[in-house]
């Protein structure tokens, strides 16, 4: 149809393919035939001429960065895939080995306990593949996934005497800067995924700091601060500033070569004739995030595991239910994992029976359990509270669920939840006599009373004025009333002595002239005299025990040994 209707349009068609065949011919490197292209070999290095032209410098210095970069950058590449974990942990050593002495000891201290070896290397088959995992990511040496073995024996439960916690040891007010959780519900530096990464996110800021693995150690050891002053203190004297040449306590002095022995016996165990158990270079747990709270047995049944095996993976949850605000995501074995979320999807029962309950005023443990409905001895039991203690107002205790409190715990409450106590003091109702010019708040101040109480528990004004020796009912604590009720014998008969010789000097300084005075004189010097009398004895078994005891009789030397004794008492 178009060449009939429209010869010209085909003509203008013929000339623009002829147009266009001729313009892409020439510089089409698509179309070039596969002879073309062999004869093309020959010349592999064409390039524009431009550039061409400073060929020998621009070879020489390509040579020459060419072998810099790779005396420096070139991996040891293993063409097998590690057989266990050992075999990735030996592959990934990178710190300076250290040979000393102590090293030597720590290697015989640990070789001659294969059971201690035993039993902690099977307490790490839980945690060690995912700490290697996060070191191997962070590109760090691997020997830090074997500090565990030195700080806790890889125990996530090991509390120090000095309060450090966990798997990592991490000391509170140093788990709080590094975001580690601790309160009432639970405690994050025992948590193998939190406390891992806090460990090495320390271990690397110091090794920023110091710029050496060893001193970095000795920091996490000792404290940043401690080795600091020792490096500084090297540094005035003009001594070197390595690892061994400071002066530490013995623990620190002792930290990397301990880490150094475990480094050698697991890359030569047969060395030391020591055995490693077999862990496999694969996961032992997998992550789960829970939506709502749980109780722990509940979870532990869903997943088909012990609860103590439960918390074995998850040590940092320290009561019987899981708050998904505050722990979302828990650890469970591998295959139990995919067994949970199964269980879970056609469970159809209650997933927590327990809640936290905010106390609203300063009370009693039983005051507190009436209210929640629990028996006393459960609510000191689930909430570790003493007894003789009374629970702080804005505590958080853990309850039972009820119709009126059946939410799941908020965030803040997770996250922050506190037991505040303070001692329980039996009050105990007690009379006193007033005195001389007592009024009743004078009298409830001498005895530390609220005022207002005590006109409420005698139906007086606050400011009544007293007779002596007119009797008020006071309620005081215990220990208190019992000491002001019923002062000592010894107490009471010096005061009375104190008061008549007091009356005797002033109704004989009443006399008038030289006899009232003198008469006056001689009472105070029998009332001297009592004392002098008193105190003789006590005068004389103090010569004796100063007295020296060499060259005397055997019971010379016993009494004044006696008398000495009496003194301290």
């Amino acid at each position: 149809m178009i060449p009939t209707r429209h010869p010209f349009t085909l003509c203008a068609l013929a000339l623009t393919l002829l147009v266009a065949g001729c313009a892409s011919a020439p510089s089409s490197p698509s179309v070039v035939a596969p002879d073309a292209a062999a004869v093309a070999v020959p010349k592999p290095s064409a390039r524009p001429k431009a550039k061409a032209a400073p060929v020998t410098s621009t070879t020489d210095a390509a040579l020459s960065a060419i072998t810099t970069e790779t005396a420096t950058t070139a991996p040891v590449v293993y063409l097998s895939a590690p057989a266990d974990i050992w075999e990735r942990i030996r592959r990934g050593y990178a710190m300076p080995d250290l040979d000393n002495e102590l090293v030597r000891d720590r290697e015989q201290w640990y070789a001659t306990r294969p059971d201690y070896i035993q039993r902690m290397t099977e307490r790490s088959e839980r945690y060690l593949f995912h700490i290697v995992e996060e070191i191997e990511r962070r590109n760090m040496p691997m020997e830090l996934a074997l500090l565990p073995f030195i700080e806790s024996a890889f125990n996530p439960q090991a509390v120090s005497s000095v309060k450090a916690a966990g798997m990592w040891q991490f000391m509170p007010a140093t788990g709080q800067s590094f975001d580690l959780k601790q309160n009432v519900f639970r405690d994050d530096r025992r948590d193998v995924l939190a406390s891992t990464r806090a460990a090495l996110d320390y271990l690397q800021q110091l090794h920023d700091r110091f710029g050496d693995w060893h001193l970095a150690l000795a920091a996490y050891n000792w404290g940043q601060g401690n080795v600091n002053r020792a490096l500084t203190r090297n540094q005035k004297a003009g001594l070197p500033t390595a690892y061994t040449d400071l002066t530490m306590p013995l623990e620190t002095r002792q930290y990397v070569p301990k880490l150094q022995a475990v480094k050698n016996i697991v890359a030569r165990p047969e060395a030391f004739g020591t055995q490693l158990p077999p862990i496999g270079n694969r996961p032992f747990f997998d992550t789960i995030t829970l939506q709502r709270d749980m109780d722990v047995a509940v979870i532990a049944s869903l997943a088909g595991v012990s609860e103590k095996d439960f918390r074995a993976l998850n040590p940092s949850i320290k009561q019987p239910v899981v708050m998904a605000s505050g722990t979302p995501n828990i650890l469970l074995p591998w295959d139990n994992a995919v067994d949970f979320q199964r269980q879970l999807q056609s469970h159809k029962g209650q997933l927590a029976s327990w809640t936290a309950w905010i106390v609203p005023s300063t009370m009693t443990a039983a005051q507190a359990a009436d209210r929640v409905g629990m028996s006393e001895s459960e609510l000191r039991s689930v909430n570790n509270i003493p007894p003789r203690m009374l629970v702080r107002a804005g505590s958080s205790l853990l309850v039972p669920r009820s119709e009126h409190r059946d939410a799941d715990v908020p965030e803040h409450v997770a996250d922050n939840g506190q037991l505040s106590l303070q001692p329980e003091i039996i009050l105990k109702r007690t009379t006193v006599k007033a005195r001389k010019g007592d009024n009743l708040a004078r009298l409830a101040s001498r005895y530390g009373v609220n005022a207002v109480s005590a006109a409420g528990w005698n139906k007086l004004a606050i400011n009544a004025r007293l007779k002596p020796g007119q009797r008020v009912t006071l309620m005081l604590p215990q220990r208190v009333a019992l000491a002001s009720a019923k002062p000592s014998r010894k107490a009471g008969k010096t005061r009375i002595e104190a008061r008549q010789s007091h009356r005797a000097v002033k109704a004989t300084s009443a006399g008038a002239g030289k006899k009232g005075q003198t008469e006056a004189v001689i009472a105070r010097a029998a009332v001297k005299g009592k004392k002098t009398a008193r105190q003789a004895p006590a005068k004389k078994s103090a010569q004796l025990a100063k007295t020296p005891i060499t060259k005397k009789a055997r019971g010379d030397t016993k009494v004044a040994l006696d008398s000495k004794t009496a003194k301290k008492r």
